[in-house]
């Protein structure tokens, strides 16, 4: 293990040289395919165009910069490992790692005892034909990550990956382990609150 952490600690100072589309999910696939063959410079490669996004979304559920690093190392080491599954499935390499990384994240914050257990129950919420572009157009600021940063674990992971990752429905609920019933609601409950404290309502639903 101690191999593959001082190569990836190599990769991650030479990530800034690696000349892939991060936009091309053909050449990404290609990556994966020569990774899951052994080449680690490929899956150099991948690591640089996935580290950012990895730890980014460590760090939101976490919010610890150390412990987001040390979740995002996990995560390419266990990559690393278990490329060779892989082969042939480049279209999918993008879920696959978040996925390991939720998991991570998951068994983190349980062994810190700061995991919130939340029920998810089919509701109907007015009022939110605008909300998704307003939301959007408050991420970058301040004001917003802290309100993120408060709610509950499976919210927050929607919004992340939602809208901070862009990523859809699908591929969220792929790394979730849930349905995409599931997300929308998770992301319906996630906004509705979010809403209230950019307008200055109460915390929370209340529900």
């Amino acid at each position: 293990m101690k191999v593959v952490c001082n190569k990836v600690r190599e990769e991650k100072k030479s990530r800034a040289t690696a000349a892939v589309s991060t936009n091309d999910p053909s050449e990404v696939a290609q990556l994966v395919d020569r990774a899951a063959g052994g080449n680690f410079e490929a899956f150099g490669q991948l690591y640089g165009i996935y580290l950012d996004r990895i730890y980014r979304y460590a760090f939101h559920q976490v919010q610890d910069r150390m412990t987001a690093e040390d979740i995002t190392e996990e995560v390419f080491v266990k990559a690393w490992k278990a490329i060779k599954s892989c082969k042939g499935k480049g279209e999918t390499f993008s879920a696959w790692i978040y996925r390991i990384a939720h998991n991570h994240i998951i068994n983190t914050l349980r062994n810190t005892q700061k995991l919130t257990s939340i029920e998810i129950e089919m509701e109907n919420i007015a009022g939110n034909i605008n909300l998704n572009q307003e939301v959007e157009m408050k991420l970058e600021q301040q004001e917003l990550t802290e309100m993120i940063a408060d709610l509950p674990q499976n919210q927050r992971q929607v919004v992340v990956l939602k809208f901070i990752e862009g990523l859809d429905n699908r591929e969220t609920g792929k790394i979730m382990g849930k349905s995409e019933g599931a997300v929308r609601i998770l992301q319906m409950r996630a906004l509705t609150t979010l809403r209230q404290k950019i307008g200055g309502g109460k915390y929370g639903t209340g529900s």
